[in-house]
C-alpha cells in the first residue's frame, strides 16, 4: 500500500504540559484512519500539527515521501490538505453555495466559474443542494457539520482531516456521515478521523489508532481495536487480569 503521510516520533510541549511525547503512525492511500483516546490524549493538537497550526518540537511529517515538517497553513493546502472543525466555522453570513465557492476559489486557486460548478457538484455529495441558497447561520447543526466537510473538499484535498463531524448528531445523522464519507473515500481521498462516536470507527474506518498521554497505544482492524484490553485500560485507568 502506498504510503501517504508518515508521522514519525512527534513530540510538542506548551511549557511543562507533554501533550505529544512520541506519536508515530502512516496514512495509506484511499484509507480512512480512525482516532480515539481520552479527553487530553492530544488527539486535536495533533491535527493542529499535521495542518500547521503547531509547530512540533520533535519528529517529522512526511507527505508522499516529502518533509513538510516545517511548511505553512497555505502551502500545506495548497498540497493536498483539508481539515474540518470540531466547531464548525462557516461564513454565517454568506450563503452555503458561496461558503463552498470560497473554498475552492482560496483554498484551491480555482476561477470563479470553475469553482461555481464544483461546489454544485460538491453540494449534491454532501446532500445539501436543496439548501444552497440558505445563509449558513441558519443551518441545523447536521447541515452546518456537512458545509464543513463540503468547505474542506472545495480545496481539491488528498487527504482530510476531520475533528468530530459526527459529534453531537443523531443516529440516523450519523448514518448520513458515513454515507458521505464513502462517497469521499470513493474519489480517492485519504481521510484521518478523530471521533468520540464509536458507531463511526467502527463502522467507517478501515484501521483505528488508540493514542493515549500523547503516544500511540494501538492500531489495527476497527473490531480489533475497539475490543481490546489496551483500549478499556485507556478508557477506564483499570488493568485487566
Amino acid at each position: 500500500m502506498e504510503t501517504v503521510l508518515s508521522v514519525q516520533d512527534l513530540g510538542i510541549s506548551f511549557g511543562n504540559n507533554h501533550v505529544l511525547k512520541s506519536l508515530s503512525f502512516e496514512l495509506y492511500k484511499v484509507e480512512v484512519l480512525g482516532i480515539i483516546g481520552p479527553n487530553g490524549a492530544g488527539k486535536t493538537v495533533m491535527l493542529n500539527i499535521l495542518t500547521g497550526i503547531y509547530k512540533p518540537s520533535k519528529g517529522k511529517i512526511l507527505f508522499f515521501g516529502e518533509d513538510i515538517t516545517n511548511k505553512t497553513i497555505n502551502q500545506r493546502c495548497r498540497m493536498g490538505f483539508g481539515r474540518t472543525f470540531q466547531v464548525p466555522r462557516a461564513f454565517e453570513k454568506m450563503t452555503v453555495f458561496e461558503n463552498v465557492i470560497v473554498g475552492g476559489v482560496f483554498g484551491n486557486s480555482m476561477v470563479e466559474k470553475e469553482a461555481r460548478k464544483q461546489a454544485n457538484e460538491i453540494l449534491d455529495t454532501i446532500g445539501l443542494g436543496d439548501k444552497k441558497g440558505w445563509f449558513a447561520g441558519k443551518l441545523s447543526l447536521v447541515d452546518r457539520k456537512r458545509l464543513e466537510i463540503g468547505r474542506a473538499l472545495a480545496t481539491n484535498p488528498k487527504v482530510l482531516l476531520f475533528d468530530e463531524v459526527a459529534g453531537g448528531l443523531t443516529e440516523s445523522e450519523v448514518e448520513g456521515i458515513l454515507k458521505i464519507v464513502r462517497e469521499i473515500k470513493a474519489r480517492n481521498i485519504s481521510i484521518i478521523w478523530i471521533e468520540h462516536v464509536l458507531q463511526t470507527m467502527r463502522e467507517g474506518t478501515d484501521r483505528v489508532l488508540c493514542i493515549s498521554e500523547g503516544r500511540n497505544v494501538i492500531c489495527g482492524l476497527p473490531h480489533e481495536v475497539m475490543n481490546s484490553r489496551e483500549v478499556i485500560e485507556c478508557y477506564t485507568g483499570i488493568e485487566e487480569d
